[in-house]
């Protein structure tokens, strides 16, 4: 059986690295998106992500139109306590890790199998244990 173009694969999840090298084009970004595209996964980001991103030097242009191509998905108040649980669980402070949680708190929430593009590999490995492929970008 095969599966309906229209139902999703999994989720191919951009953390702010993964955001910005998508941004810049980066060959080996673009080349992920285009995978995702023919295997029809869909590809997010956290809203606090963008937080990282936007920066005065972001080519605003090139970021509107990456955006326009992924899902932005929000920090609810259930995606901000599971990111506290997943600091806590794995003896993190929120100060310095608090957008790590928030992306993995939103992939582990994502239709899977998920994979987490990442220039963290260790703390997003950490933060979302075995139910997510983290791989360095």
């Amino acid at each position: 059986m095969t599966r309906s173009p229209a139902a999703p694969g999994g989720t191919l999840v951009l953390d702010s690295e993964g955001l910005a090298k998508a941004v810049l084009r980066d060959r080996t970004i673009t080349a992920w998106l285009a995978l995702a595209r023919a295997d029809d996964l869909r590809v997010i980001t956290s809203a606090a992500t963008l937080v990282e991103v936007v920066h005065p030097r972001v080519n605003r242009p090139a970021l509107e139109w990456t955006l326009s191509r992924l899902v932005i998905e929000p920090i609810t108040e259930p995606i901000a306590r599971h990111a506290a649980t997943l600091l806590s669980n794995v003896g993190l402070h929120g100060h310095k890790y608090a957008i790590d949680a928030m992306l993995s708190a939103t992939a582990l929430a994502a239709p899977g199998p998920v994979t987490v593009l990442t220039s963290d590999p260790e703390d997003l490995a950490a933060l979302c244990g075995v139910r997510v492929t983290v791989i360095k970008v």
